[in-house]
């Protein structure tokens, strides 16, 4: 049996998370509010309003085009990574060439041609968007691949990927602490302009998600704790060798529709909180750390209760939580509470959620990956995980398109009915993704 990870090796294996959280995380936040922002922001709209067939603007249509990189990228890197017989491992090299070109595009995303309305701006952020992409996927796809390959049983995925899930909402964390950042820039630099003090922060999250990004490069020897081999099976038939499990695609397509609901949630955070309720911007970070401490308290149940009771009945009793939590944004502003309690209500309602379904997804998949390696004698865990992060991705900017695509109809004080639209498209696809994770079955 290979070498069990250390609690220091542990922590930085999930830093890693805490970079690419934060950079994905500001994209799916701050681009909507960034580009085409609300009408009491302060931020100048950077890209028109343009309306095809009457229901996608020009906003939804960008976001969508990185992902369809993205959708030829990720089984690439994910074949590669699988096949490499690099004497420094099969992942970490991939890992440390990708950082670099995270930072750099990711920050060059809010740094549009124009300072104002332009179509110039549109083509640049497809491209930036498109050079992102690419190059974190690089990144996370080995990273993840990596958790099925240093853990040895069922309960050590588990605490690896609590420990990974701390990382990610570390990652919303600071990515929903943008304004506030910009905010202390504009106090300490005596900066006026609003999006010159927006991007000085992005950068300062961006260089701070590349360090974080280092520490598993740095802490941990992939070829100490792995002993999987190159997997020889050709791209395409090991594609088509994760949709021959069952299993796996009851899991895929209910881990889809949650990651388009979460990304419909991260998009319009700073909208519900300026437009439906009121509040200040910078409310929006303080009330998503709220949701994350409250999320902690549950970490040991959602441990000890999924190695008991089965992972199953956490993830469906957290899909029915997120269904009640939407219908609720439907509302918000219009119950006979004040403006900060709606809120309060809504993201501590979210924590077991976000605790059931940061933790749980990941180790299932590694577990189902695990099995399908001893079954095939195949070690192709980076496609499995390459085609979920393809799928996760995919519903990420099907969020951010759903949540531009609604603006059309309101997203401004009184005229708000797009921004509730949310709500019910939310619970949609959380409905979708409790019918479908009941046909689930898991291994006792």
């Amino acid at each position: 049996m290979n070498k069990t990870l250390s609690l220091k090796q542990e922590i930085a294996y999930a830093a890693g998370m805490i970079g690419w959280s934060t950079m994905t995380n500001i994209i799916i936040v701050m681009l909507p509010y960034f580009y085409l922002p609300p009408s009491n922001a302060g931020l100048p709209p950077l890209v028109p309003q343009l309306v095809f067939l009457g229901l996608f603007n020009i906003l939804s249509i960008i976001a969508a085009s990185g992902r369809l990189v993205d959708a030829i990228f990720d089984p690439f890197i994910a074949s590669r990574s699988d096949a490499s017989q690099n004497p420094n491992g099969r992942r970490m090299p991939f890992m440390k060439w990708a950082i670099i070109p995270s930072i750099i595009f990711c920050g060059l995303v809010f740094y549009p041609i124009n300072k104002g309305e332009s179509l110039h701006n549109a083509w640049w952020l497809t491209i930036t968007l498109c050079l992102f992409f690419v190059s974190v996927t690089t990144y996370i796809i080995p990273y993840n691949a990596l958790l099925a390959e240093v853990t040895n049983t069922p309960r050590q995925k588990v605490k690896l990927s609590s420990y990974q899930q701390v990382g990610f909402v570390i990652g919303i964390i600071l990515s929903a602490c943008t304004n506030n950042f910009a905010d202390l820039v504009q106090m300490n630099f005596v900066i006026a302009n609003r999006s010159e003090a927006v991007q000085i922060a992005i950068w300062g999250l961006c260089i701070l998600s590349g360090l974080v990004m280092l520490l598993p490069v740095f802490f941990i020897n992939e070829k100490e704790f792995s002993v999987a081999t190159p997997t020889h099976i050709p791209l395409w038939p090991a594609i088509k060798n994760t949709f021959k499990n069952s299993n796996f695609k009851y899991y895929l397509v209910s881990d889809f529709a949650f990651y388009t609901a979460l990304s419909i949630i991260s998009s319009g955070l700073l909208y519900f909180c300026t437009v439906l309720l009121g509040l200040d911007e910078s409310q929006g970070g303080k009330f998503m750390g709220v949701m994350v401490l409250a999320s902690l308290i549950f970490y040991p149940v959602v441990n000890f209760g999924s190695a008991k009771f089965g992972k199953k009945p956490f993830v469906l009793s957290a899909f029915i939580v997120l269904c009640l939590i939407f219908v609720t944004i439907f509302f918000l502003g219009r119950l006979p509470l004040l403006p900060s309690t709606q809120l309060y209500i809504l993201v501590l309602s979210a924590s077991f959620p976000l605790a059931a379904l940061g933790i749980l997804p990941n180790a299932i998949l590694a577990d189902i990956a695990q099995k399908d390696t001893v079954e095939s004698g195949e070690n192709h865990e980076g496609m499995f995980f390459a085609v979920k992060y393809l799928f996760v991705k995919l519903g990420q900017t099907l969020g951010i398109a759903i949540f531009a695509m609604l603006t059309i109809y309101g997203k401004d004080p009184g005229n708000d009915f797009g921004l509730r639209l949310n709500g019910i498209v939310g619970f949609g696809l959380c409905l979708v993704a409790l019918i479908c994770f009941s046909r689930f079955r898991e291994e006792k």
